[in-house]
């Protein structure tokens, strides 16, 4: 489902731990015990890069850190944690991204990467999610 307040889009989405689905597949763990998060307004960002968390939702993930990067914000540059992978599924599509970490009062941010990797383009003028109409709104990936 899609929502727009204010000039903004924002989307419900689904993440998952993805050592967990991994786990799952190996039959070490029942699917009941993936950790997930079910986010109904997650903001599209596309000045964003990465998918970005509230650090609490990382904890609730169980998510390893494993690099300090830099990034330019509205306040200028400053570096910020990145995590483990997840799993990301929105409007039924889905994509394995890692995750870069926010102060808790923030929203959950899906950046270009996200969007190019589900195959998403923002309509400006009906502020929603559409499918890439380069590719007939069809889930693809170029390869050349």
């Amino acid at each position: 489902m899609e929502t727009t307040t204010m000039g903004r889009v924002s989307v419900a989405a689904k993440i998952e731990n993805i050592e967990d689905l991994y786990a799952v597949d190996k039959g070490t763990l029942a699917s009941d015990q993936i950790r997930c998060l079910e986010i109904p307004d997650a903001l599209v960002d596309t000045g964003a890069t990465m998918l970005s968390l509230p650090q609490r939702m990382i904890a609730k993930l169980g998510l390893k850190r494993f690099r300090t990067r830099h990034a330019r914000t509205t306040v200028g540059v400053s570096d910020f944690a990145v995590y483990g992978t997840v799993q990301l599924t929105v409007q039924g599509r889905d994509c394995r991204v890692d995750v870069a970490e926010l102060p808790d009062e923030c929203p959950v941010l899906i950046g270009q990467v996200p969007l190019e990797l589900l195959d998403f383009v923002v309509d400006p003028v009906g502020q929603r999610l559409l499918g890439n109409p380069e590719h007939g709104g069809e889930h693809m990936i170029d390869l050349f």
